[in-house]
Order: structure tokens, then sequence, then C-alpha cells
């Protein structure tokens, strides 16, 4: 970022249909640096320590964005990667090492908010981040799944148990953990 800008971040946006990652560029580019990539194999060569965030779309046919996010994670990057993608989820997103799940189409606010959570506290909790990451794969399962799919579950029903007890050592730590998880679910009620 050049000095004397009020942008927060740089935002990479993959996606292989050119009119959608110029879309979400132009949305973005008023708060973030933006650059786009058309194909997770440009991706892979983008994401550098520069880029604070990720927007990833999974179906693209030269390398999957599971695939991206995978390889991207063992080469150690560490910032936001943002599923947004059309693609309904399975229980398989429970492995996955994304931080957040947006179902396209996405609106320009929601967009924004759910970076704005992602990248202006950064780091602050680590627990809170594993948190979030947690409910927002549960949110999105539950929304797509029947009870008696999740309950079939073991994976899911781990992940439950970690965010009651996450949740538990938070509230006890955290005066303002109720506000915070509000404002959360706030940007959640807008992507969908």
């Amino acid at each position: 970022m050049s000095p004397g800008t009020d942008r927060r971040g740089h935002v990479l946006i993959v996606d292989d249909e050119h009119d959608i990652a110029d879309t979400q560029a132009l949305r973005l580019r008023e708060r973030y640096e933006t650059s786009v990539a058309y194909g997770g194999e440009a991706a892979l060569e983008l994401a550098g320590p520069d880029v604070d965030a990720i927007l990833l779309d999974r179906r693209m046919p030269d390398v999957h964005g599971d695939e991206v996010l995978d390889r991207l994670r063992e080469r150690g990057y560490e910032g936001a990667i943002i599923m947004l993608t059309a693609v309904d989820p399975d229980l398989n997103i429970l492995e996955m090492a994304f931080d957040d799940y947006l179902r396209k189409p996405v609106d320009r606010e929601t967009l924004l908010s759910t970076l704005d959570q992602h990248l202006d506290s950064p780091g602050e909790d680590e627990r809170l981040d594993e948190f979030f990451e947690i409910t927002s794969k549960i949110a999105v399962l539950e929304a797509e799944k029947s009870v008696s799919q999740l309950e079939d579950s073991s994976e899911y029903t781990a992940l439950k148990a970690r965010a009651d007890e996450l949740e538990w050592q938070l509230r006890t730590e955290l005066d303002d953990f109720d506000d915070i998880v509000e404002t959360y679910r706030d940007i959640g009620r807008n992507s969908g």
C-alpha cells in the first residue's frame, strides 16, 4: 500500500470468470488495494506476503479452488482466505483451511464487512479467529444439510464441541464477546 492512502490491505480476487473477478475488484477498490487472478495457477503465482486476503472461487478449470487453498496453506500463506463460490458446500468443507465461506451472489456490503472482520483485527486472539472459522463452517453446513446428515458426521459433531469449548473460554475472558459475535453474525446474515 502506498503512503497516504486510506486502504486497509491488499485483496486478491480469484475467479476464472473475468467479468465476475473484475466486478468484485471494482466493488472493493475504494477500501482495499485489489488484484485479480483469472484462475488457480495465476492465484498461486500472485499470492504472496503482500496479499492480506484472498477471495477464492472453488470451481475453476485449470486448478480447482480447493487445491489452490491446500497449496497456499502448505506453503505457509497465513492471510485470510474466503471462499467466494456458487459451489454448494458439503461435509468436506470441515477439513478445509479457509477463514470464511460466502455463496454467490454476494453484495458489496457483505464483501466489505466480511473482509473488514477478517482484516481489521487479524491475530488479535487465535482462539477468536478459530471460533469464527468454525462457526462459519457450521452455519454453512446447517443451511445446506439436513439435521440427520449432520448428526451422522463425527467431524461435524467434533467441530460443534470445539466451538462450544472456544465459546466458553472466550466468553469468560472477553467482556465484549457478545458484541463481537453479534457483529460477525450480522455479516453472516447479510451474506445469505
